[in-house]
């Protein structure tokens, strides 16, 4: 008689089977509990303002602030003058800038439809150059582009009766402004680096603005 042959089947014990479970359990869990992708931070908020700009839009406007000092974060944006309403005029801009100590955003559009301008001390008749580094000059060629001052010199903002200058180097504007407001310069200069703020290096001016942020 042959011999017989016995087969022997190895069954999983109860131990096995439970922990095999709890690894199906981990691996559920770690799917459910991944992280969420991170959201996008969320554009900046528009600033308070009383009168709708001719010259900049609410995109602009919420760019520009994301560069003001942050001491004037939050501040309220008056609109102090504008040739629409007060005409092409450096006196009457002068005029109209008296009383107000706070901070100046200066914006313009010229004939090209270029927009660009300046964030300044408050514009006033003077001697001489004045203002702080907080200054800067700003375009947007379309894209917004920020000059901040350079610490090359101090020559900030100077009013006469019949120009505005702002910046200066080598006998070069960065923005300079005649006294009836429709002719205008930009020059690259030492006072922020800047490139020529319009598409050309003479100007002339369809819409000018001035916002006092207080």
């Amino acid at each position: 008689m042959k011999g017989l042959r016995w087969c022997y089947t190895r069954l999983p014990s109860q131990v096995e089977d439970a922990l095999s479970g709890e690894e199906g359990e981990e691996e559920e869990t770690e799917e459910e509990t991944a992280p969420a992708p991170a959201r996008a931070p969320e554009d900046p908020a528009e600033p308070q303002r009383a009168e709708a700009s001719q010259v900049l839009g609410a995109s602009e406007m919420r760019q520009i602030s994301l560069h003001l000092p942050p001491r004037v974060a939050g501040y309220s944006w008056s609109l102090a003058f504008c040739t629409s309403r007060d005409g092409f005029s450096l006196r009457s801009l002068y005029r109209q800038m008296e009383g107000h100590s706070g901070p100046v955003l200066l914006v313009l559009r010229d004939q090209d439809g270029q927009m660009f301008g300046a964030f300044s001390s408050a514009i006033r008749l003077s001697q001489g150059f004045y203002g702080t580094g907080e200054m800067f000059l700003v375009s947007f060629s379309p894209q917004l582009k920020v000059y901040k001052w350079t610490g090359n010199n101090s020559f900030f903002v100077k009013g006469d009766l019949d120009s505005l200058m702002m910046g200066c180097g080598s006998g070069h504007f960065g923005l300079w402004l005649d006294g009836d407001l429709y002719h205008g310069g930009s020059h690259p200069c030492a006072t922020f680096n800047n490139e020529v703020l319009a598409r050309q290096e003479q100007f002339c001016i369809k819409e000018l603005e001035a916002w006092v942020l207080s």
